[in-house]
């Protein structure tokens, strides 16, 4: 019996290793592509003959990408957005979070049903664009933190995780030794709420560096670009430029093989930021999910 036990086990074992090693495989794969075609010559890449291994090795495509002024001025508008977003999105995120954990709090239910109902209905662009001007903040660096200043899924993640990895017995032993309940909130729960903490910067700062959307909408000024509009505007001149050349010569142009390996230039430089980051939280991640995930 104990034989024939191992055995499944062992079957067990090896099939999750190879589902493990597969799906990590599929995952990886996109990755690998994406930075070898960007050092790879574009001839190469449009042909196909690039997999997974670059060929002809070139960075033209960065030192297009990086020969833009506004890029410098783009990581600078995105590395404030993102800092000062994730700051005010976690703050305002635990002052509603962790009241709503606490089964004493009067209206607590009404209050938490209101709160999702704007997870599923919303006056709309118009009626936030119309909202964003007459506040008077278009065009301003608010207008790309206040609409995101908080998000109610997280909120619900980080509020269930207050009400079942944070022990009640452990906030009354620090009100009777004299805290309030800001003081129990700061000292007791957010030390020990390190976990979720972490998962919501991940969850937070990855929206700001990814939003560009927003900055289409409610900004004009080049000024106040984040990184993602303005190699996006990268993309879209060197598509154009390149689609024009060729169309006018029977021959490939150069410009336009280079706005093929832009495109996956443009993905690198946008991400390194956040695979930097992530290695630092990750091990946070899962058990804050994990924890944050379980109902209330």
């Amino acid at each position: 019996m104990l034989k024939k036990l191992n055995r499944e086990d062992l079957t067990f074992d090896v099939c999750t290793l190879i589902l493990g090693l597969l799906v990590f495989s599929i995952a990886l794969f996109p990755l690998i592509y994406i930075l070898v075609a960007s050092i790879s010559n574009p001839r190469y890449v449009v042909t196909g003959e690039v997999m997974l291994w670059p060929k002809d090795i070139t960075f033209a495509a960065y030192e297009a990408v990086f020969a833009n002024s506004k890029i410098l001025l783009g990581y600078m508008n995105t590395i404030f957005y993102t800092v000062l977003g994730t700051l005010i999105n976690i703050a305002l995120t635990t002052m509603v979070a962790y009241p709503l954990s606490k089964k004493d709090l009067y209206g607590r239910n009404i209050i938490t049903m209101f709160l999702t109902f704007t997870m599923f209905f919303s006056g709309g662009m118009i009626p936030s664009y119309l909202l964003i001007k007459n506040l008077g903040i278009y065009n301003s660096f608010w207008a790309m933190i206040i609409p995101n200043a908080i998000s109610m899924w997280n909120l619900l993640v980080m509020r269930n995780y207050f009400q079942t990895a944070i022990p009640n017995e452990l906030i009354e032993a620090s009100k009777v030794d004299g805290c309030t309940n800001v003081g129990a909130l700061v000292r007791v729960v957010l030390p020990v709420a390190k976990p979720i903490m972490a998962v919501m910067v991940i969850f937070y700062a990855v929206g700001h560096w990814n939003a560009y959307f927003d900055a289409l909408i409610y900004l004009s000024n080049n000024e106040l670009f984040p990184l993602q509009v303005i190699l996006r505007e990268i993309l879209l001149q060197n598509q154009i430029s390149g689609m024009g050349e060729a169309v006018s010569s029977t021959l490939s142009s150069e410009q336009y093989l280079i706005s093929e390996s832009i495109k996956y230039a443009v993905i690198v430089v946008a991400s390194i930021p956040v695979l930097v980051l992530y290695p630092f939280l990750q091990k946070y991640f899962v058990k804050g999910v994990m924890v944050g995930a379980i109902k209330g």
